[in-house]
């Protein structure tokens, strides 16, 4: 958990020094995307605090092996997300800017995946709903995890898509939303 969100803030707080506006949740957008973004946000930002009560509280219902397999699914996520962060460079943003310069990734972990940082969060959000199994957190880490999903499909790939057109086209016929690649035609 500490290296999870330790990655995030870490990240920005590098980007901010550089003079990098990391988070664009929100800004410059209207209706149904300023919607999914600020309810996304605050309910990403309730997630590690009901993590970090969970841990406290640490009252486990599942079995051993449940619990070792959520331990095995958050570091994953957490290796997910600081190789997502790494290939991206300064590119990174917390949301979609509707401004400035920005490049597609689609090298190291993009080559499996279109939104890696997004399967990180989900990962560290299933491995710690089977750590500590609270019906409360696997709720609101269930309804993060669709708000990041909504927020993929309503804001994110409709400004790739303006915003690298084919390039972007290419790239998503052949590299999966969460994790995989089409079968190439020999």
């Amino acid at each position: 958990m500490l290296a999870f969100y330790g990655c995030y803030f870490l990240k920005m707080l590098s980007q901010h020094r550089n003079g990098i506006q990391t988070s664009q949740i929100g800004r410059k957008k209207q209706g149904l995307a300023r919607f999914i973004e600020i309810a996304m946000s605050l309910a990403a930002t309730a997630v590690p605090i009901l993590e970090l009560a969970s841990l406290i509280r640490n009252t486990p219902s599942l079995p051993l092996w449940a619990r070792i397999a959520g331990l095995c699914a958050g570091l994953a996520g957490t290796a997910v997300f600081l190789l997502s962060t790494a290939a991206m460079g300064d590119s990174w943003r917390a949301g979609v800017p509707q401004a400035g310069e920005t490049r597609l990734i689609t090298n190291g972990i993009y080559q499996f995946s279109r939104n890696p940082a997004f399967l990180g969060f989900d990962l560290v959000y299933l491995g710690m709903f089977l750590l500590f199994s609270g019906w409360i957190l696997l709720a609101l880490s269930a309804l993060t995890a669709l708000l990041f999903h909504l927020q993929i499909v309503t804001v994110e790939e409709p400004f790739l898509t303006r915003a690298f057109g084919g390039s972007y086209i290419a790239y998503r016929n052949q590299v999966h939303r969460y994790l995989g690649r089409t079968r190439r035609n020999i």
